[in-house]
């Protein structure tokens, strides 16, 4: 009997321990769990990096995906002509997915951002494209002397001193325009500012894009994003050329759902276009295109629009509101690069507008670095201070309560004003940059953190 007492007595001691072990275990799991990151709120921006060595093992997983998609793709490709087969794999599924709009922020239609798709590779182009980027020279050739020439050579060396988690992509991949159609929808943007040349023109380090627009509206389609565009200063462009191209792009994409037309205040649904380098074209050329009694004039028309223009200078307000321009942006990412690009001259330039009927439209960027093409112009480097340096250009424009923000960039990756997703990466020639201690989305979570602070803001504003 006493044998048996014992026995039982160490029966329920050892379910007990069992027991507790068990749920020692679940309360280690749970807490985990809620520490993941891929699933974490934004909160602190400064608190992102909780695991990173699973953050380094998503990316890892992510970019042998990324890597194997793209083996499959030119596999394709390279049975006909590259290009038209990338166009009509892009086509296969584009009807929006409700699953989609779950699990993505709502987009800001309010929040714009500028986009660029001149980049190549060779499996898609058959050279590199952009990523090749020559070292352009300092205009004194004393200055010119001290610093190296050439190109740079990818896919180690690529022309940006960050290195895309994409890799040395191409622009017409349509696993790419995919990722960057999710990324740009998952930073609560809503409409892409796509750099535009006419057909057969391109810039001086690139090759014509203007086939690609289809595509991109179909993209843009799929995550509920519109697309509108950044007139590119193109050769020869004046009223004449400008009339022809706004005609060309508005019966051309105009009809297509992903085309963005802006709600004005009266009641009107317009299409708009953001010109960048305006201020090289006099005031008196473009008033023949913009105001009404132009000899060129697109007012009234069927090709009616907003055009904004660039502002560099102070002056150039004046000449912005004489030549017809509805509105200004500034988008320089370098604080005190220019009138234009400095936050605290963006109140004034917003009471000029209001008081002249005209847009105010601040770009905001996360910091500027572009000495991995122009290696003598490191005095207008401005660092990302994780994140900060975007934290306060976002708090500036929302001081100044503007209709719209616009972003610069997606993937300016010369420039190094990027949001897309970059990682570390280091080669025998070059060490990148990189948003460490950080992951590489947190540019992303940023824009869309202050997304909805902006939402929330203009509701007050309204009310």
């Amino acid at each position: 009997i006493l044998n048996y007492d014992i026995m039982a007595r160490f029966r329920r001691r050892t379910c007990i321990i069992l027991l507790l072990f068990i749920l020692f275990i679940c309360s280690i799991m749970m807490a985990l769990k809620t520490l993941r990151p891929d699933r974490a709120g934004f909160g602190d921006p400064f608190g992102l990096g909780l695991l990173p060595e699973l953050q380094q093992r998503t990316v890892l997983l992510d970019n042998k995906q990324n890597s194997l998609n793209r083996v499959q793709g030119d596999t394709v490709t390279r049975v006909s002509n590259l290009h038209s087969i990338a166009v009509n794999t892009m086509k296969a599924s584009m009807p929006p997915v409700n699953k989609l709009e779950e699990e993505l922020s709502s987009p800001n239609y309010n929040f714009h951002i500028f986009y660029y798709s001149w980049f190549g590779n060779p499996q898609f182009d058959g050279k590199y494209i952009h990523w090749n980027h020559p070292l352009l020279p300092h205009w004194d050739p004393k200055i010119a002397n001290n610093y190296p020439k050439g190109r740079h050579n990818p896919p180690e060396d690529i022309g940006a001193n960050f290195y895309p988690e994409l890799g040395s992509y191409s622009s017409k991949d349509p696993s790419v325009i995919e990722a960057h159609m999710k990324q740009m929808r998952s930073a609560s943007t809503g409409v892409i500012v796509l750099s535009w040349y006419p057909p057969g023109m391109a810039d001086e380090n690139g090759e014509p894009t203007d086939d690609l627009v289809p595509v991109i509206l179909d993209y843009a389609h799929k995550y509920n994003l519109k697309v509108t565009f950044h007139i590119e200063p193109y050769k020869d462009r004046d009223d004449r050329s400008m009339y022809h191209n706004v005609k060309y792009i508005i019966d051309k994409y105009g009809g297509h759902p992903a085309f963005y037309r802006h709600k004005t205040s009266t009641g009107r649904f317009l299409p708009m276009f953001y010109v960048y380098d305006s201020y090289v074209t006099i005031p008196e050329i473009w008033a023949n295109l913009l105001t009404a009694s132009g000899s060129q004039t697109i007012r009234n028309t069927p090709y009616d629009a907003l055009f904004i223009a660039l502002l560099v200078e102070e002056r150039h307000k004046h000449d912005i509101h004489r030549s017809g321009f509805d509105g200004m942006y500034t988008y320089f990412a370098t604080n005190g690069f220019s009138y234009g690009s400095s936050h605290h001259n963006w109140a004034s330039l917003k009471a000029f507008c209001d008081s002249n009927n005209l847009m105010f439209i601040p770009s905001v960027g996360p910091g500027y670095i572009d000495t991995s093409i122009r290696p003598w112009n490191n005095h207008n480097t401005r660092n990302r201070v994780n994140g900060k340096y975007y934290e306060t250009a976002f708090s500036a424009a929302l001081l100044v309560r503007p209709e719209i923000i616009s972003i610069t960039s997606f993937n300016e990756w010369h420039e190094g004003t990027q949001i897309e997703k970059a990682v570390p990466k280091r080669t025998g020639q070059v060490v990148y940059l990189d948003y460490k201690p950080h992951k590489p989305n947190v540019y992303l979570e940023l824009t869309q953190k202050w997304s909805e602070k902006y939402r929330k803001e203009q509701e007050q504003w309204l009310m």
